[in-house]
């Protein structure tokens, strides 16, 4: 028997004793509607969010180009107003800054409390989440640090994520993220590109996504797809993510597959989405009615680095949940697994080790805000404190399975692809050549697009952060 709050959410799994999934077909949401108007009636909020999805998902390019000119005429107004005033003082502050954090989280590292405590009214006093990239930055780390001296990581971070972005807030980010910033927008060509060369000629195509959250890489493969000589093939997604809190925990996997059921209709392209709210791990080739007649493709956009490493494989002899799933990528023997890391050593199990790795990683993203969108925008404010803040206080503030942000560089995962039985493919030359186009074009001169042992780098000032690349099964590993 199910318990009636399960119904809602699609048809709760036993997986077998490898934790509840919930799944969740169109066709079985349609009924449920019929049955329980009033459980799908949207609130206010998501109301208001409809026509941002619709901009979004319909007019996303033109939506994207709009929102880069506009940021490229407000940093010129906000650079006509400092007027070429001396920045040397602010240098200067900048290199302290950055140095009392270091000693701070040194003092921390070394149970010095007062001392810790004293940098950290330092700190305090000439940072603020409204100053330069430096300040800002500092601002960020310091509530880490406070959090970690105080002991309360772990519920802070808890308290940061049950407070949820609303819906409209996140997509105003979102918006503002894609026109400023070039990481998400290359992520995305990347694999599309790679998708639509992989299904060329092909009359059906499944896409089994880790992380879909709310789908709005996927509108653009579409309307691709849509204009391919003789036709689209039919598109199938199999979006996971993991079960939300509350009364219905497959809720947002639900409204993705609604949302992109509808974009796939305005756009004519033959559609069906299965939802799986599951812990990654759990989720294996058997659950996903794999079809060799289809394209299969696997993607996963930076969420493998949230997953626990090998330190919890050390302590409960298995395998690590990062390694389980990449084998039973490995096990669904994709045409291609399309894959993007975030490049980072802030993973490392030595606190000052890993701070000063955080402070690279975090740095360069802070300044690259600086650098492309106005201090004075609202929505950066947004991006800053609820979407990068919590990752970065996580990783501060946060130990053993409570830290869940455990980055490793692009080579480990490279290793550890391999290790789980995937071989890579080289890259595309011409995938490869249309997004340095695309980021030279719109973006800022200080973008970094790079190529190594076979991964697209971006990256900002030198400093790589993110990397893409291309993957199959190893024949010879099984």
């Amino acid at each position: 028997t199910v318990k009636k709050d399960e119904v809602a959410n699609g048809t709760p799994t036993s997986g077998n004793g490898r934790g509840r999934k919930y799944r969740y077909d169109e066709d079985d949401l349609e009924a449920e509607t019929a049955r329980s108007s009033k459980l799908m009636m949207p609130d206010n909020e998501e109301t208001g969010a409809r026509e941002m999805f619709d901009e979004i998902m319909l007019e996303g390019y033109e939506t994207c180009m709009q929102g880069i000119e506009e940021l490229r005429l407000a940093m010129d107004s906000e650079a006509k107003k400092k007027n070429g005033k001396a920045a040397r003082g602010k240098k200067s502050e900048a290199v302290d800054l950055r140095t009392m954090l270091i000693h701070c989280a040194q003092a921390v590292a070394a149970g010095d409390r007062r001392g810790a405590t004293e940098l950290l009214r330092q700190i305090k006093q000439h940072s603020g989440p409204t100053g330069d990239a430096t300040q800002r930055l500092a601002h960020c780390f310091a509530e880490g640090l406070e959090a970690r001296l105080a002991g309360t990581g772990s519920q802070v971070y808890q308290s940061l994520v049950a407070k949820r972005t609303s819906v409209v807030e996140f997509l105003k980010a979102y918006k503002l993220f894609m026109a400023a910033c070039c990481f998400k927008k290359a992520n995305f060509g990347f694999a599309n590109k790679t998708i639509l060369n992989a299904v060329t000629g092909k009359p059906r195509l499944h896409i089994v996504d880790f992380g879909v959250q709310y789908g709005l890489q996927w509108p653009g493969l579409m309307r691709w797809l849509a204009q391919r000589d003789g036709g689209p093939p039919e598109v199938r997604i199999t979006g996971i993510d993991l079960p939300q809190p509350g009364f219905r925990p497959a809720r947002q996997v639900e409204e993705t597959g609604r949302r992109l059921s509808s974009c796939a209709r305005e756009l004519g392209v033959p559609f069906k989405f299965h939802g799986v709210a599951a812990k990654w791990d759990t989720v294996r080739a058997e659950d996903l009615r794999i079809d060799p007649e289809e394209v299969l493709v696997v993607h996963c956009q930076c969420g493998l680095r949230n997953l626990m490493d090998d330190s919890v494989a050390v302590t409960t002899s298995s395998s690590s949940p990062r390694d389980v799933v990449l084998r039973n990528i490995r096990d669904m023997r994709p045409d291609v697994f399309v894959e993007c890391v975030a490049n980072g050593g802030y993973g490392a199990p030595f606190f000052v080790t890993r701070f000063r790795e955080a402070m690279f990683f975090y740095s360069a993203h802070f300044d690259m805000l600086d650098a492309t969108i106005p201090r004075d925008n609202d929505v950066r404010l947004l991006i800053e404190q609820d979407l990068i803040g919590p990752g970065a206080l996580n990783v501060i503030a946060c130990e053993g399975a409570d830290r869940v942000e455990r980055p490793e560089t692009y080579r480990q995962w490279q290793a550890r692809n391999r290790r789980a039985g995937l071989r890579q493919l080289p890259l595309d030359p011409e995938v490869v050549g249309m997004v340095r186009e695309k980021v030279r074009e719109h973006y800022h001169k200080d973008f970094l697009i790079d190529v190594d042992h076979q991964w697209l780098l971006q990256g900002w000032k030198g400093r790589v952060l993110y990397a893409l690349s291309t993957w199959v099964a190893d024949d010879n590993s099984y």
